[in-house]
């Protein structure tokens, strides 16, 4: 895959032109209002200049994971109504994504307006990336711009197989996500950091092997970090791990040496006895866990020295929190290295590029997000891009 070929829209005469964007409209709602525009806040830009430049806009996306076809709880018509907002102009919304209901808002769809369609996924046929349906969605534009990094991962209709049948381009935010990706992995400013949190090693094992070749320094948390403990012989109490990865585990370490990358493990614990918002808890150190306790989060004195091994790099990568944020207080390890790595960034000393559901929401509750080089709106396909692993949406548009 060479992404040095994907091409976009910039310098294209579109006036006039029936664009189909691909965006991600898949945002959180309650009662049928959005309750986080972020991913929409995010599309607003490119979705803004195809229209300011005359093109007849026409937005596809994916909501939610429907079964058996139309269903009210998964219509995109609350979240068509939040980007009206959003763009400042009115958008119009068909309800369907195929068909004569979408041919119909098409057809009167004037320059520079904006259509939204229903949600593809009310269609069988667009996660089997179904060649008919690939069809009766290109039917409704002159040319595909992606725009949606994060639903890249999936080869659907309205990702994959449409790049067959129309001139395809990458969409703005497709390039910042990929762009930011490949500053901190492919070309970085070294020495390059990367720390992976979450609670299991098993869901981690490519992005560990791959990021092992490819940085230098590769901090453990969550989760994750007890298997790795226990893999080294320290007693982890009643704490989550997974004794039948220990094998994998000194495979990781073992590979990582050899391609010298250090890995980098807490010195000192916060546990408790209790999962629980202010459950009694206290501070040992990592060789120190008390049987009956579980580890929550990491201590001060590795928190410091953490942030000794990001003094001495110049990019980061984040994907997973060092503890159990979501409780208070077993989010006190991870605000505070977010606060460093923020601070850093600000100074322009540090390329900081984070991603995934946990990681944002943390960097969110730590009042961060926005002193970060780049934090991702991809799941999936950031952990994904982090595995090594080829997109089928980027590949088809660097084809």
């Amino acid at each position: 895959m060479n992404l040095d070929k994907l091409r976009t829209t910039d310098g294209l005469d579109i006036s006039g032109k029936r664009v189909l964007v691909r965006c991600d409209l898949n945002v959180p709602t309650k009662d049928g209002a959005v309750t986080d525009a972020t991913r929409l806040e995010r599309i607003v830009p490119g979705v803004k200049d195809l229209a300011r430049r005359d093109a007849r806009v026409i937005v596809l996306s994916h909501f939610g994971r429907p079964k058996g076809g139309p269903d009210k709880e998964n219509s995109l018509a609350a979240v068509a109504e939040a980007l009206q907002t959003l763009v400042g102009q009115p958008v119009a919304f068909a309800s369907d994504s195929i068909g004569e209901a979408a041919q119909a808002a098409v057809a009167a769809l004037q320059n520079g307006g904006i259509l939204v369609l229903e949600n593809t996924r009310f269609h069988a046929g667009e996660t089997k990336n179904d060649p008919e349906v690939a069809k009766a969605f290109a039917a409704l534009g002159d040319l595909f711009v992606n725009d949606a990094f994060s639903a890249a991962h999936r080869a659907h209709a309205s990702t994959e197989g449409i790049t067959h049948l129309l001139p395809s381009y990458a969409g703005p935010l497709m390039m910042e996500e990929i762009g930011a990706l490949r500053a901190a992995l492919d070309n970085p400013k070294r020495p390059v950091a990367a720390i992976v949190g979450g609670a299991k090693v098993s869901t981690k094992i490519p992005v560990l092997t791959n990021l092992s070749a490819k940085v230098d320094k590769l901090i453990i948390g969550g989760g994750m970090a007890n298997t790795f403990l226990l893999a080294g012989g320290v007693e982890i109490g009643r704490s989550l791990a997974e004794p039948n990865l220990i094998d994998t585990v000194h495979e990781i370490m073992h590979a990582a040496k050899s391609r010298s990358c250090e890995i980098v493990l807490p010195q000192d614990l916060v546990v408790a006895d209790k999962f629980e918002a202010g459950a009694p808890h206290k501070t040992v150190l990592t060789i120190d866990v008390p049987p009956a306790t579980m580890i929550l989060d990491v201590g001060p004195k590795t928190v410091d020295h953490y942030v000794d091994v990001l003094s001495r790099c110049e990019t980061l990568l984040w994907n997973g929190p060092l503890g159990a944020f979501e409780i208070d207080p077993f989010g006190d390890g991870t605000f505070a290295l977010a606060k460093h790595a923020a601070e850093r960034t600000r100074a322009g000393t540090l390329v900081s590029v984070a991603g995934g559901g946990d990681t944002v929401a943390a960097l969110n509750t730590a009042g961060v997000t926005g002193d970060f080089t780049y934090v991702s709106s991809a799941g999936g396909a950031f952990l994904e891009w982090l595995e090594g692993r080829e997109l089928p949406g980027v590949a088809a548009l660097a084809r």
